[in-house]
């Protein structure tokens, strides 16, 4: 009898416990009918219907952003009333094609949809160079190379391209553009960016915003509750003026570093691209890791709060970046209850979604937290989420978006437009009919993973031709065709070197790299490149050195021994853009989007041009010769 009555009670505790975990699903089930499930209304009305029906628990819940990996089970997502997903770079579905990401996001779409109220998910990712999370995506050149092209219409086609990619996998939010400005090449993250000047990045990143989120339909064009792909601008704020050393502290590195607490800087620097982005319709605005002064950008009220949502007037999300919640000194709970209150909407947590969730709702119980911060948080959530059409439309796939030949076509136009040359001794380029005999080397000439860098496949990217693309030499060896003799060593070694050609061409360059890795105390060409530029000048009349990477390069005396110098930063999967330009096909237009140092000790060059010890670089911002 004690056993029964013993079991009884554990059954009793076990259906209390299930029960007050599922409380937030089986209270107020909405009808069909419900006001914020009619896409007749408003969007505003639709938000104030649902979020009048939402407990706390359901609140916090769309405030998460989590990475898809921390996902214990899948039923979480429903249960914790989770806002957003997001793949960090390289979180593929085992599948990685178009396919396989439209499965993976509908999947966990369907899964938030069976939630008690059924909000979707924004799912979100790096598409920062196009889709490149995807197998089979188009690569378009990174940011620098974009800003490079000077081209804002350019720029609003490569969003527009990027956002039908993303759209066809099932995808609905893009951590792009980045309107960060560079002042240190040794920075990792140099690449990312537009340039170093706040008028180019804030035209840019303008027309980037539009080419995102603009709706497809054209019925739909002054519309303006409705939006295609939600854009984000990143990294707010003063990302690029962080600085790489102290005296107090020489080990210490520039990546997510100290920016000068100047309000000076902040208004005639950092802050015109954002509000230029801000007023084209960005959707959201990513917090940067960086630190303001002595206080983490996530925990600055007056920078968050005061000027970008009050002064800007922006009322999108306020999203923060990875861990950046957390990276605020003190205890979670104590990061969480800073950050929300200095204006944070949606927290980056990526992985501990579960004590997240508990911290806040603790918070607000003690009134560390107001419930309006908390509903004005969750409103600017779930408007982008009515404007994205969440709620209404069902996603189809469609295979033919993905790396379309339209697409790859834009992509070698923005290739061939990025390309800035330095330097043109004799008028060596563009190659002439005359022009037999081609040999071709240098470790990024036959590598469209070299050449298409970080954020492309995996987060420090990868390498090899193993995906979609075309390499620079296999541009050369199309363009140049059957008349003309093309040889390639990647070392620079070539069996009959009593022969001259008419032309040596050195692809060189970095590795790809990203955030962290990337930060190089002396950016430069290694001595295998190096090598190889010599050998190839042992046996060619002439020799044209190209550069693929993500920042200027410190080049030293060697730039004397070079007929011909072309930055083609990092190009993406269209190498032929290359050689469309080398050939002629297409003119020289590409001008430097920041100064080219001719030494470390010149870094961090200022906004308005003055190098660190008073002397000139070597390519001003803006140099670049033409072939017109």
């Amino acid at each position: 009898m004690g056993l029964i009555f013993f079991l009884l009670i554990i059954a009793g505790l076990s259906v209390y416990i299930f029960f007050t975990n599922k409380k937030d699903v089986l209270v107020d089930m909405p009808s069909q009918n419900a006001l914020y499930k009619n896409p007749k209304k408003t969007v505003d009305a639709r938000v104030e219907d649902l979020l009048k029906r939402m407990t706390l628990k359901e609140k916090v819940g769309q405030m998460t952003l989590i990475e898809k990996k921390s996902i214990s089970e899948e039923g979480d997502i429903p249960l914790y009333g989770i806002g957003g997903l997001l793949s960090g770079a390289g979180a593929n579905p085992e599948n990685n094609s178009p396919e396989g990401w439209f499965e993976m996001v509908s999947g966990f779409t369907e899964a938030s949809k069976q939630s008690r109220l059924g909000i979707p998910i924004l799912y979100g990712v790096d598409a920062v160079h196009g889709h490149t999370n995807v197998v089979g995506a188009t690569i378009f050149p990174h940011a620098i190379g974009l800003g490079a092209t000077g081209n804002a219409d350019l720029v609003y086609k490569i969003a527009r391209a990027t956002a039908r990619e993303i759209k066809a996998t099932g995808v609905s939010w893009s951590f792009s553009p980045n309107l960060d400005l560079p002042q240190d090449i040794r920075w990792g993250r140099t690449y990312e960016a537009f340039g170093d000047d706040p008028v180019l990045a804030g035209t840019l990143g303008a027309a980037y915003v539009k080419g995102l989120e603009e709706v497809e339909d054209s019925k739909d064009k002054n519309d303006e509750e409705k939006v295609f792909i939600l854009s984000t601008l990143k990294h707010y704020i003063g990302l690029g003026g962080m600085r790489w050393g102290t005296a107090t502290n020489p080990e210490y590195r520039i990546d997510q570093g100290v920016t000068e607490s100047s309000e000076e800087l902040l208004r005639s620097v950092y802050l015109p691209p954002f509000r230029e982005a801000v007023e084209a319709g960005a959707g959201s605005v990513m917090i940067g890791l960086n630190t303001w002064g002595d206080t983490k950008l996530a925990a600055q009220r007056y920078l968050v709060t005061d000027v970008l949502k009050g002064e800007l007037g922006f009322d999108g999300i306020v999203v923060s970046d990875w861990y950046g919640v957390y990276e605020i000194p003190g205890s979670e709970y104590g990061a969480s209850v800073i950050a929300i209150n200095a204006g944070i909407d949606m927290v980056m947590v990526p992985f501990e979604y579960k004590s997240f969730t508990n911290n806040v709702i603790s918070a607000v119980s003690r009134g560390d937290i107001s419930m309006a911060r908390i509903d004005d948080s969750v409103r600017r959530i779930l408007r982008a989420k009515f404007r994205l059409g969440l709620f209404d439309e069902s996603p189809t796939f469609d295979a033919s978006v993905v790396g379309s030949k339209e697409h790859r076509t834009l992509a070698r136009e923005a290739v061939s437009e990025s390309l800035v040359l330095l330097k043109n001794e004799a008028e060596v380029l563009p190659l002439r009919d005359d022009v037999k005999h081609i040999r071709v080397a240098g470790s990024a000439a036959d590598n469209i993973g070299q050449q298409s860098g970080a954020w492309t496949i995996e987060w420090q990217g990868v390498d090899g031709n193993w995906f979609p693309g075309t390499s620079i030499l296999t541009g050369i060896k199309e363009i140049a065709g059957s008349d003309v003799r093309v040889e390639y060593s990647s070392d620079g070694v070539f069996e009959n070197d009593l022969e001259y050609a008419d032309v040596g061409i050195a692809v060189v360059g970095e590795s790809p790299y990203a955030e962290g890795v990337g930060d190089r105390e002396s950016p430069k060409l290694s001595a295998v490149d190096l090598a190889a530029i010599e050998r190839l000048r042992w046996v060619s009349k002439k020799v044209v050195v190209i550069l693929i990477s993500g920042r200027p390069l410190i080049v030293g005396d060697a730039l004397l021994n070079w007929d011909a110098v072309v930055a083609a930063w990092l190009p993406g999967s269209e190498g032929a853009g290359v050689a469309d330009v080398l050939f002629g096909k297409k003119p020289f237009v590409g001008t430097l989007p920041l100064p080219w140092p001719a030494r470390v000790r010149q870094v961090p060059i200022t906004p308005d041009g003055r190098t660190q010890d008073g002397s000139n670089p070597l390519f001003p911002r803006y140099f670049g010769l033409t072939t017109d």
